[in-house]
This record gives C-alpha cells, structure tokens and sequence, in this order.
C-alpha cells in the first residue's frame, strides 16, 4: 500500500517490470482468458482495469470538485492551480468537436452542465 492504488504504468522508471505485469493482466482481462480466480484476488486490491478510465473519473471527479467550489463547470485557461484540469477540459471540448468523445462521457459532461463552446464574454466598461 505504498502508493495507495494500484494503476502501475509501464513508464514507471521505479516499478518497470510491475508495471509490465499490470499490462498483461489487462490484457489478459480484456480477451476474457485471466482465470476467474486471478481476477477475484485482483478486484479484491481494487485492481484498476481500465486506467484511461480511471483517469478520466479522476478528472471528472475534479471537475465535479472544481463546480462545487466555483458554481460552474469554466476553468480558466489560467487557472495556475488547476493545469491538469484545464487541459483535460481543452481536450473534452476537442474531442466532442471531432465526434471522437464516448457518448456515455458526453452524458456526464452534460449532467453537471459541463459548457462544452466558450464564447468571449464581454463586460459593459
């Protein structure tokens, strides 16, 4: 319980042959050939099968945090802060415009009023 979760990326320097491990357990487990046992001790640690997944819920649980505080779904391009989740927001913003984003993303963008086309807001002087 070092780290406190268990999405070991390949690209850790420090947990190389770990995170290679972790793959192939994927793998395994997308081509539905992991034995039943092996994937009942794995979920039993909160084993991470999807980290594209799992990172995305973590955005999104922090944009959900950052609607919270702020009352709307507008992170500031500057929001020094908050770089992570700016960019995570750019690229759901693109990603729809390209009709590259999952639907059922779409979907939970949309039930916390996530404003998918910024428009330059003007103040009267």
């Amino acid at each position: 319980a070092k780290n406190g979760h268990c999405d070991v990326s390949t690209h850790d320097v420090q947990n190389k042959s770990l995170g290679q491990w972790v793959k192939q357990q994927r793998v395994l487990y997308k081509r539905n050939v992991l034995s039943s046992d092996r994937k009942q001790q794995l979920n039993s640690i909160c084993f991470i099968w999807d980290s594209q997944e799992n990172a995305w819920n973590k955005h999104f649980n922090q944009l959900c945090a950052y609607k919270a505080q702020n009352g709307n779904c507008c992170v500031s391009q500057n929001d020094a802060q908050n770089t992570s989740l700016v960019g995570w927001v750019n690229k759901q913003r693109l990603l729809r415009k390209n009709n590259s984003l999952n639907s059922n993303y779409i979907q939970r963008l949309n039930s916390i009023g996530f404003i998918w086309v910024l428009h330059e807001r003007s103040y009267e002087l």
